[in-house]
């Protein structure tokens, strides 16, 4: 078993997303924690053809982070109409 088969490291890896989310809000954390979630609870419950291939585990993480940042994007982030707005000039006295 190699190193990026371990369920328990996406898991933490998936915590360590999470919290430098909440850290940094730029919702672009929680996608990745997402996907490493993710493969984690599919490497706990064993799906067969993940352990060992680091390819197909490259390419489940991409494309579970992406669906997760596209579904969460709208929820959490920027609203329609919301739009920020300056009046003044930070440089000006």
């Amino acid at each position: 078993m190699t190193y990026f088969s371990i369920w328990w490291a996406w898991i933490i890896g998936a915590l360590v997303l999470a919290i430098l989310e909440v850290l940094a809000p730029a919702q672009i954390f929680l996608g990745f924690a997402v996907g490493a979630a993710g493969i984690g609870l599919a490497l706990a419950i064993g799906v067969p053809g993940l352990a060992g291939s680091l390819p197909t585990l490259s390419l489940l993480f991409s494309v579970l982070s992406l669906i997760a940042w596209l579904v969460l994007r709208p929820l959490m982030g920027i609203r329609k109409g919301q739009v920020k707005h300056f009046d003044t000039d930070v440089n000006e006295d």
